[in-house]
């Protein structure tokens, strides 16, 4: 029975590099997926390009493809990834000037473009987020981005056109892996149960190195080797939609029953119904077996057919999160941190400053449980944590001048403080019909 062996290159937009390189080196893979986009990320991407129209793609993208590119030749390994972000076309046109800069020969990058629907904004006027229920009319200019979630078909299509290389915007991540599969062992779209199972084979690679212990260990409870050379996973699928984990022997990390089951239910909303653009996947009676050590089995699961509707990311603008922090050490720091709260707070109200939000966070005894777990006033040392959200940059640079404003005016002994006012790209989603998006496959040929 024919199979294919699938190596993971990122889980997020600033993984690390080496271990893909190590992956393609060493790992005898067919493809490697650079799996670079979150909701968040693509916005930003949309905001880059509105300033540089020739920009937008992954800001590693050339970092990672001047390293890449070689291996790619020399192995023969086809390169899938959403590094387009907000311009798949510039990504392609630039990974073809750094293979002709080095030197390399018969390359085919296919850009997949099309789940950018932000021109068609006006046809959603009348949806609402489905996490708040903002209707899109009332966010107004302040959108900055509209992508829709898209399936495999668009890079099953490139890679039968004989592309080396798939660049995309925002496929979803899963269909990242599927489309190898789906063009490597002919399945059709409409056979749901294997579709089914490749997609949860693709979601078990989606994150890297999550799968293989980077989000593990938990010394004494949870130990992972060597983590600090943890390795990305190598995913070997077979025509029958049966698949195997497993790393690199070499490489830090664990392939663990454990390891696959916390991955296999990451951000999973219904185990029997995970929407995807391809397909709607039923995760139940999904089997996980470590058949050797670093080495395990996953079979089963199974498909129903797709919804129709893709999940679209709208990027709006939201106003300014203002964050600055000041350190308090030795005897009383508690003390002295608890009145350089109250001495903001009055001086904010003084000057009838009303952020949207505020918080006051005492890292490494409230900041992330409240008070929950704690209610000590003793500690060696404490750091203040002043973060507020407004909708006016100028009341933001106000509160960070207050925090600033403690090192001569508030309790004694406070130092390291650091300020930052940061623009918010709030993400929401809507539902739209698949038809809205006109997906279109262009290509680029290294000679």
């Amino acid at each position: 029975m024919k199979t294919i062996k699938i190596g993971s290159g990122a889980g997020y937009a600033d993984d690390r590099l080496e271990p893909a390189l190590d992956v393609m080196a060493h790992g005898d893979v067919d493809y490697i997926v650079f799996e670079c986009l979150a909701e968040r990320t693509i916005a930003i991407a949309q905001q880059r390009k509105i300033q540089y129209p020739d920009e937008g793609y992954d800001s590693l993208l050339e970092y990672r493809m001047a390293q890449v590119l070689p291996l790619c030749v020399e192995k023969k390994i086809k390169i899938i990834s959403n590094m387009g972000a907000a311009n798949p076309k510039a990504a392609a046109e630039k990974i073809k000037q750094i293979a002709e800069q080095q030197g390399l020969h018969s390359l085919k990058i296919a850009a997949v473009t099309g789940d950018d629907v932000f021109a068609d904004i006006a046809l959603y006027q009348q949806k609402t987020l489905l996490e708040n229920g903002r209707s899109i009319a009332d966010l107004g200019d302040s959108i900055v981005s509209a992508n829709a979630y898209v399936g495999a078909k668009s890079i099953v299509q490139a890679l039968n056109a004989g592309a080396d290389i798939v660049i995309t915007g925002r496929a979803a991540d899963p269909s990242l892996f599927l489309g190898p599969m789906v063009y490597e062992f002919g399945w059709s779209f409409d056979d749901v149960d294997l579709i089914g199972k490749g997609t949860i084979g693709g979601h078990l690679m989606e994150c890297g190195a999550q799968i293989t212990g980077g989000y593990f260990a938990d010394p004494e409870y949870q130990d992972v080797p060597e983590l600090w050379n943890v390795g990305f996973p190598i995913l070997e699928v077979a025509e029958n939609g049966e698949y195997t984990v497993t790393k690199l022997p070499n490489a830090g990390g664990l392939v663990s029953e454990a390891t696959v089951k916390e991955q296999l239910l990451y951000e999973i909303h219904d185990p029997s119904s995970y929407l995807t653009p391809d397909v709607i996947v039923d995760f139940s009676h999904v089997t996980v077996k470590e058949i050797d050590n670093n080495l395990v089995q996953v079979s089963g699961g199974s498909g129903k057919p797709k919804t129709g509707l893709l999940k679209t990311s709208i990027g709006y603008k939201d106003g300014y999160i203002a964050e600055a922090e000041i350190s308090y050490g030795g005897s009383g720091a508690v003390k002295r941190a608890r009145l350089a709260q109250v001495v903001i707070e009055n001086r904010l109200a003084a000057q009838h400053i009303e952020p949207i939000e505020i918080r006051y966070d005492f890292i490494g005894l409230n900041s992330l449980y409240g008070n929950e777990l704690t209610d000590t006033e003793e500690a060696d040392e404490v750091r203040l944590r002043v973060a507020a959200r407004t909708m006016d940059e100028t009341m933001a640079q106000a509160i960070a001048r207050e925090v600033k404003s403690l090192y001569t005016n508030g309790p004694a002994g406070g130092g390291g403080i650091r300020s930052s006012i940061q623009a918010i790209v709030t993400i929401g989603s809507i539902l739209i019909p698949a038809t809205d998006t006109d997906m279109t496959v262009s290509y680029w040929e290294v000679k």
